[in-house]
């Protein structure tokens, strides 16, 4: 099966998720609150271990699984949109307690609530499709 590899790495994605407890909505609460240094701890190392993964990429010049290689473009200096987005992410993430990942990982634990949560982000995402063309990037 092709895109077994991927599956197990979501299973892998999910089960370190949960027992890390970041998706776990009193620990992301309490991050809100800046009550707990768990989820900045989380977010920090993440941060870090991506640096250095684009940092090796482009020292190295490495190469993808297929032999092609990784193109990184350079950011747009515009940091309006990038604010504005953040800041969306952040409000949706703030009042339902789970970002994208977690989201799926509440429902594999039976929180039948975060199918709204799904449904809501799906919708969010498909009307910004059919707006993008008319907002300013």
């Amino acid at each position: 099966m092709k895109g077994l590899r991927f599956i197990l790495a979501g299973i892998l994605f999910g089960i370190v998720m949960a027992k890390s407890e970041a998706v776990s909505w009193y620990r992301i609460q309490e991050m809100f609150r800046f009550q707990s240094f768990h989820m900045y701890g989380i977010i920090g190392t993440a941060v870090v271990l991506g640096a250095l993964a684009v940092f090796l990429i482009k020292r190295f010049q490495l190469r993808d699984i297929q032999g092609m290689p990784i193109n990184l473009p350079a950011k747009d200096k515009q940091w309006t949109k990038y604010a504005m987005g953040g800041l969306i992410f952040g409000l949706g993430w703030a009042l339902t307690g789970a970002c994208p990942g977690p989201m799926f990982v509440n429902i594999g634990y039976g929180y039948v609530a975060m199918v709204i949560v799904v449904a809501g982000a799906l919708l969010g995402t498909y009307l910004y499709g059919l707006i993008r063309h008319k907002l300013p990037h």
